[in-house]
């Protein structure tokens, strides 16, 4: 089998990114199709790949800004030639789902949720995201595009894997599409448990809008308890304005001391929608309980009362009041650890590679 890997754009490591490092270790000769790629800020993650670019990587300031060339990206997408593959494997939050296959290609799409911001807030994505006032403009005009792109697009994949129920979900309310479940990957042997803590909490993280970083802030402002933070992103500057002396930001660690600080902390604090949320398996693999708003795919990995607290409303005050509560919290990190080992790199390749093979030997049947 002939296996080309598509990715959205390789400009920073998060979720999506360690999956592809996954499909990459299954598949090591596979070339990267990716509609920009950012060396510096992969921290040498992927360097050995053979990666292809699209032509928004020439477009000055791309690399960095890539987010405000929406409108060149299905295009970019679609004249990648894929006609020489036998499986296509498309790693997808947003463009590379679009790519266009032949009928002797199979085409299994790892989707990681609907592309939010044309399903979502286009105004909410614009203001996250800090463009210039004469981009936001031209945002809601650009968008109706994209949605209308987005959904002919998603009709490209002949398979679609979602990364949870929640997704699913979501695939099928936007695209009217049946997907499979398979978690993304957790590397569960890098973390231990520890019944020790410093007292200090956690949040771990790209430092977006969305993450809700702001209100955790704030509301250990108001605790006066000791809040770590690991991750950087746009929101950096904004946060550190609003953080009092108890807030400490650590910046991005690497994978080998990010495991000591789960182990010391005393609870993980979860304050976003996410459509999965590995960070918060990690926390929970480290033993520790964890404090999450009840939205997104959380709520079915966290067991209330055992494993952590949920809160209802992404305020302050909620999450004030669910952090007095883990003192009422009967938490073994030893079963905490149990929960997440489903979630094991090692189940999710053998998942991946079994899925693979089982829908291409149909597929060639089938022709």
């Amino acid at each position: 089998m002939k296996i080309a890997l598509v990715h959205d754009y390789l400009v920073q490591y998060g979720g999506a990114e360690r999956v592809l490092e996954c499909f990459t270790e299954l598949y090591p000769k596979a070339p990267i199709y990716t509609l920009v790629y950012n060396e510096k800020f992969m921290h040498g993650v992927f360097a050995d790949k053979n990666i292809k670019t699209s032509f928004i990587q020439k477009i000055p300031f791309a690399k960095r800004y890539h987010r405000i060339f929406p409108q060149f990206m299905p295009m970019a997408i679609e004249q990648f030639d894929l006609s020489n593959y036998d499986i296509v494997l498309s790693d997808s939050s947003s463009y590379a789902k679009g790519v266009i296959t032949g009928s002797d290609t199979l085409h299994i799409c790892y989707m990681h949720t609907p592309m939010r911001y044309a399903w979502d807030d286009c105004q909410k994505y614009t203001s996250d995201f800090d463009f210039p006032n004469f981009i936001k403009k031209f945002v809601p005009f650009i968008m109706n595009y994209i949605r209308i792109w987005d959904r002919v697009s998603a009709e490209r994949p002949d398979r679609l894997i979602a990364n949870s129920n929640f997704v699913a979900k979501r695939i099928k309310k936007y695209y009217k599409k049946n997907s499979i479940v398979i978690h993304p990957p957790v590397n569960i042997d890098k973390f231990n448990t520890s019944n020790d803590n410093d007292g200090s909490f956690l949040m771990v993280g790209r430092l977006l809008a969305y993450k809700r970083h702001d209100i955790a802030i704030e509301a250990f402002n108001k605790l006066g308890l000791k809040l770590k933070i690991i991750g950087r992103g746009p929101e950096l500057k904004r946060l550190k304005k609003i953080a009092g002396p108890n807030i400490e930001f650590l910046g991005r660690l690497s994978d080998e001391k990010l495991p000591e600080y789960y182990a010391k902390c005393r609870a993980f604090i979860f304050p976003q929608e996410e459509d999965f949320g590995i960070v918060a398996m990690e926390a929970m693999a480290s033993g520790k309980p964890v404090v999450a708003f009840r939205g997104g795919d959380i709520i079915e990995h966290v067991e209330e009362g055992k494993t952590g607290v949920f809160f209802e409303h992404q305020t302050v005050d909620d999450i004030v009041d669910a952090v007095g509560r883990l003192d009422d919290l009967d938490c073994d990190p030893c079963y905490s650890r149990e929960m997440v080992k489903k979630f094991d790199k090692s189940l999710f390749k053998a998942k991946i590679k079994e899925y693979i093979e089982v829908e291409y030997k149909q597929f060639r049947d089938h022709k």
